[in-house]
């Protein structure tokens, strides 16, 4: 027999201070019968009767299990990749204290949230690394996304189609059926303009093997300067850039391959929106697996304790009679 829980000190406690006040009363009750003479059978049989009601409470109590049942125990799960913008645009400030730096700490929210899901993640600028693997590790996570820089990636512009191609063909070489690939997310995290010409043919291929993608815009409409060891950021001309989020393209890959566009500004933040919107997708079964559980059978012993305490308050002893 297994026991679910065990009794503390402080309980053992209490049970003792009980058992000692009871031993009195029945020693009391005991004298009344004797000086009454009245029947010592009935005290007897009274006396177990209480003694084992109580016993059998604390049994229910404890939690008894025993016997073998079988249990069939599911691992459902999703996997995400998170393609991240380094370009140097990432650096401009007009969300605290960087585009960057906020990205970094609420990507430590979304691992956080899907601790039970694999997760990759990618970087990207005009072209897409893999930064990190799907996987399960948490830590190993948390530590790439914090030497994420925008120097890690070549700074020529922004072009969506390489991180959404690369995140797609890892997804899909996993294997998967037709019915799980539901659970199969991409998020695409940047703050401009989309550079690149072959972006609709990844998203059209996107939506045809029915993955699910979210873009998360970052940045404000305002705009802010781009900080560099020199200073800011300048043109061609050396006029100084203002960096905006366009929200523009990002919502319009969204709308293209059937997802969610979402934003981080000066205001809002939708972080938590995805990932409530991700939550609502269904996992897919990786892992099946049937095990023997001893099964809490204490509702046994409480049954049968009440069952005695009814029998002892309906049953009653007459030592006095007027």
């Amino acid at each position: 027999m297994v026991w679910f829980t065990s009794l503390s000190s402080t309980e053992w406690i209490f049970i003792f201070l009980f058992l000692i006040a009871y031993a009195v009363y029945v020693i009391r009750l005991y004298r009344i019968s004797r000086a009454l003479q009245s029947g010592a059978t009935r005290f007897a049989v009274k006396l177990v009767l209480r003694s084992a009601y109580f016993a059998l409470f604390l049994i229910a109590l404890l939690g008894p299990s025993f016997g073998d049942t079988s249990r069939e125990v599911k691992s459902i799960g999703k996997d995400i990749f998170v393609a991240v913008d380094l370009s140097q645009s990432m650096n401009a400030t007009d969300v605290q204290p960087s585009r960057l730096e906020k990205v970094k700490y609420e990507l430590k929210n979304i691992v956080e949230a899907f601790n039970s899901d694999r997760i990759g993640l990618i970087i990207f600028s005009s072209d897409a690394f893999v930064q990190c693997p799907l996987t399960y590790d948490q830590s190993a996570l948390n530590l790439f996304i914090e030497t994420l820089s925008t120097g890690l990636v070549p700074s020529t512009g922004t072009d969506f189609a390489p991180p959404l191609k690369l995140a797609m063909d890892k997804l899909l070489s996993e294997e998967s059926t037709a019915n799980e690939v539901k659970s199969k997310i991409i998020i695409l995290i940047s703050d401009g303009e989309d550079f690149g010409e072959s972006t609709a043919d990844v998203a059209s291929e996107i939506e045809q093997n029915k993955l699910t993608l979210f873009t998360l815009g970052v940045g404000t409409e305002s705009g802010s300067k781009i900080p560099t060891r020199g200073g800011f950021k300048t043109d061609a001309s050396g006029q100084v850039v203002i960096s905006q989020l366009n929200a523009r393209d990002l919502k319009n890959l969204a709308y293209l391959t059937g997802g969610k566009y979402f934003e981080i500004n000066e205001n809002i933040n939708d972080v938590n929106r995805m990932i409530s919107a991700i939550n609502d997708l269904e996992g897919e079964l990786r892992d099946s697996k049937t095990i023997d559980v001893s099964a809490n059978k204490y509702y046994y012993f409480l049954a049968l304790a009440l069952l005695l305490v009814a029998i002892d308050w309906l049953w009653s002893i007459k030592v006095l009679r007027i």
